[in-house]
């Protein structure tokens, strides 16, 4: 009886922790695939960002990968629809260069090391010679 009540209890852990959440995962999938629009930006599942144009009769999305380019795509692939966003990206960088707190400096184009800018140590270059690899070493 003991074993009978272990099993029983692996079976319930073994939905509660896998089949439920997948169950979930596709419903979710399957309102976002129901619900895309004309105008929706999507990202289908090949990593390609495009906006929805029209849809066919064979319910397949005419996406609009670049200006004047146009793709059928499954409503399948399409992997989520992108929202858009309100702040510009560009902008909280901007904050971080004049606040100091930016990651890297820009000098001449080229980004720079925090930690070999501040100990005063000069980059290894690579030297012209017999180094046909381009590595340069010290």
């Amino acid at each position: 009886m003991g074993s009978l009540i272990i099993i029983l209890a692996m079976f319930v852990l073994l939905w509660v922790l896998l089949i439920r959440p997948q169950r979930t995962r596709q419903q979710q999938q399957k309102r976002l695939l129901e619900s895309i629009e004309r105008g929706d930006e999507i990202l289908t599942v090949g990593g390609i960002y495009g906006i929805v144009q029209d849809i066919d009769e064979e319910n397949d999305l005419i996406v609009e990968i670049a200006t004047g380019i146009n793709v059928r795509v499954a409503r399948r692939a399409v992997g989520s629809v992108v929202k858009p966003e309100d702040e510009e990206p560009d902008e909280e960088r901007d904050e971080d260069v004049v606040s100091g707190e930016a990651d890297y400096a820009v000098l001449d184009s080229k980004p720079v090391d925090k930690d070999l800018a501040t100990s005063g140590e000069e980059p290894v270059k690579a030297e012209t010679g017999d180094d046909s690899a381009g590595l340069g070493h010290r």
